[in-house]
């Protein structure tokens, strides 16, 4: 029986002054070793989901564990052993790819000479090692997208949290980034991921829910919520079936 790294019992959150709570009674078991996809239309909660489930926020009620670490009791435990790779970039413009790696890795108490080994290894890997010592802000999308990933996975995080993590880069980019993911999964760290991608999703998830209105609508691999829904041939047709052909576009 597979281990859960993940469990989330009746989760809600509602902002401020919201009318409507944001992740509605969630509850949820993501495995160990899973590459969980967490999709949904714009506004269905899924970012606040994983604000909560990476610290950034703190839930209205519910309770989570990861690794059967509680954020009230286990906060300093937790934040060592999840890795967060936001859609913006979470790098400073002005330092070169290694000073901004440097510092991260700093930040998680990596030993120095580990830390140095690692950061090239990874610069290898991604195709950055030519540009290493080239400031950020010089970087295109896709080489930002790469470094950001890099700078959230040096500690070899047990639980990583993607958003978005290939919106905006050229296919060349996306295909280095999923082999990476895929690597860092085969290794053991277990990705939550969210995407509009959804072909992107159902190649590279091995479980998917699909959220919305704050709301858990489905949950399977990706070939079982396809045969769940009649005349469905892909995940995007799961997708407009479950949440609607409707327009949700925001304005904040």
């Amino acid at each position: 029986m597979a281990e859960n790294i993940i469990e989330i019992k009746n989760l809600y959150k509602k902002y401020k002054n919201a009318d409507d709570f944001s992740v509605n009674n969630i509850s949820l078991n993501i495995e160990k070793n899973e590459i969980y996809g967490i999709l949904g239309p714009n506004g269905a909660g899924k970012t606040t989901l994983i604000s909560m489930l990476s610290g950034l926020i703190k839930p209205t009620s519910g309770h989570f564990t990861i690794n059967g670490l509680s954020p009230q009791k286990d906060s300093f435990r937790l934040k060592q052993i999840i890795g967060i790779v936001p859609q913006e970039y979470a790098l400073y413009p002005t330092l070169t790819a290694r000073e901004n790696l440097m510092f991260f890795g700093s930040l998680y108490g990596i030993p120095h000479k580990k830390l140095k080994t690692s950061i090239a290894q990874s610069l290898e890997t991604m195709g950055l090692t030519k540009f290493a010592d080239k400031k950020v802000e010089q970087f295109s999308g896709g080489m930002k997208r790469r470094c950001n990933l890099i700078a959230g996975t040096l500690h070899n995080p047990k639980v990583l949290f993607l958003d978005e993590p290939t919106v905006g880069v050229d296919v060349q980019s996306k295909k280095v980034i999923i082999d990476f993911l895929q690597e860092l999964n085969k290794n053991g760290t277990c990705i939550i991921y969210t995407s509009h991608h959804l072909s992107e999703a159902e190649e590279f998830c091995t479980k998917i829910a699909i959220i919305d209105g704050g709301k858990i609508h489905a949950v399977g691999t990706p070939e079982e919520l396809v045969s769940q829904i009649s005349n469905a041939e892909n995940l995007e047709d799961v997708f407009i079936s479950l949440t609607g052909k409707e327009l949700r576009d925001v304005v904040v």
